[in-house]
């Protein structure tokens, strides 16, 4: 059995009987060193500090093991922590948590903000650019003492400088501290002698949060997926939580943002040839807080991604290769969303539902314009859509 006990900043003290039980009793304890170093003499079984990598170590942690195995981890295990990993790999009979309260719990009695109503972001591993929100508020666990300085510049970069920060160091512990600014003032005077324990509560401002994105908040040359069409589109690929998106001649990037904050850990790979569009999506994604890896020209820069859930086609429908090798990568079960503007590419999309049935659809947007004193309806291109589910 594996036992995980979460320990606070104000180590033995904060520790439940149970935890202060379970922690004398071990005869083998696992940990970071400032879990470790937590531990009072009381505690007398030999301490082993985590490699790097860890995860190695964890997959023979029971290898060679004749007792149990403790391992001391940051408050509750189970948010952010070790103890997922270790059920993902040992199975949950295999694995008792006996959790501390959490630093996410902690801010939030410190804000007065409930906790269900407050978003969790970690940048332990994540790129500061995924904290970034259109409104709401959040509790970040920082990876070190600049995280709250990169996060402040970021949201000041994508106008979000009124945003209130609040840091929280040593949470818990009688060095607890808070600071608060806003982001703009963090980005201009960053604070001194931050500790690396912290995390920062954010209330996101101006709060402009919507369900779906106007064409205005994507950098792009012209090559978008338009606000009317992205709708329909997002519709057919029906993404969900945890699914990754091959967004294949991406443009802007527009789709893969959408796909990314339609749910719970959605992801993204965009794969565009152009070196400028590129770099708009690098741009989108960090202006709206998503995980989009760019890559490439297609088919080419599919060699080695990470396989896609669903995959839409925005371009490059005439590539000789691109279809089939799109097909080829969707998983059983995956969807397949090309939308076509030209007669060229309308003819593949055609050849293809014969071929592989599906649903084609064609969409005619009317935009209303001036037309001398009086307004008249201007034709959009229409957009011939091609859905097909792998079977």
């Amino acid at each position: 059995m594996i036992i995980v006990v979460g320990v606070g900043a104000d180590g033995m003290s904060g520790l439940s009987a149970q935890s202060r039980s379970e922690l004398r009793s071990a005869t083998l304890i696992y940990g970071a060193k400032r879990q470790l170093d937590l531990l009072d003499d009381s505690v007398s079984a030999p301490r082993r500090e985590w490699p790097s990598p860890m995860l190695p170590a964890l997959e023979k942690l029971l290898d060679d093991a004749p007792d149990d195995v403790h391992i001391v981890a940051s408050g509750d295990p189970l948010l952010h922590g070790i103890g997922g990993t270790l059920i993902r790999l040992f199975g949950a009979d295999s694995v008792r948590v006996l959790p501390h309260v959490s630093s996410v719990a902690l801010a939030c009695a410190r804000m007065g903000w409930n906790v269900h109503d407050t978003e969790v972001i970690s940048l332990v591993t994540a790129e500061p650019h995924t904290a970034v929100r259109r409104g709401g508020r959040a509790v970040i666990l920082s990876r070190n003492r600049t995280t709250p300085i990169a996060l402040a510049g970021l949201l000041t970069q994508h106008g979000r400088g009124d945003s209130e920060l609040t840091l929280l160091e040593q949470l818990g512990s009688p060095a607890e501290r808070r600071l608060d600014g806003t982001a703009r003032d963090w980005a201009d005077h960053a604070p001194v002698d931050v500790d690396d324990l912290n995390v920062v509560a954010v209330h996101y401002l101006p709060d402009e949060r919507m369900a779906q994105l106007p064409d205005d908040a994507f950098v792009h040359d012209g090559q978008i997926t338009k606000h009317t069409i992205r709708a329909v589109t997002m519709a057919a690929l029906a993404p969900a939580p945890g699914q990754r998106l091959w967004d294949v001649g991406a443009g802007s990037g527009s789709i893969s943002v959408e796909w990314c904050r339609s749910g719970s850990g959605c992801t993204a790979v965009a794969f565009e040839r152009d070196e400028r569009r590129r770099t708009n999506i690098v741009a989108n994604a960090a202006a709206h807080g998503v995980n989009v890896e760019t890559r490439g020209a297609a088919p080419s820069g599919f060699s080695g991604a990470p396989a896609p859930s669903a995959i839409f086609i925005g371009g490059g429908l005439t590539h000789p290769d691109l279809l089939d090798a799109c097909l080829e990568h969707l998983p059983v079960g995956g969807r397949l969303v090309a939308n076509a503007v030209t007669v060229e590419s309308e003819s593949v999309l055609a050849q293809s539902y014969s071929r592989y049935g599906g649903d084609l659809r064609r969409f005619q947007h009317y935009q209303a314009e001036p037309l001398g004193g009086f307004s008249g309806w201007r034709p959009q291109h229409p957009v011939t859509q091609w859905l097909v589910v792998k079977r």
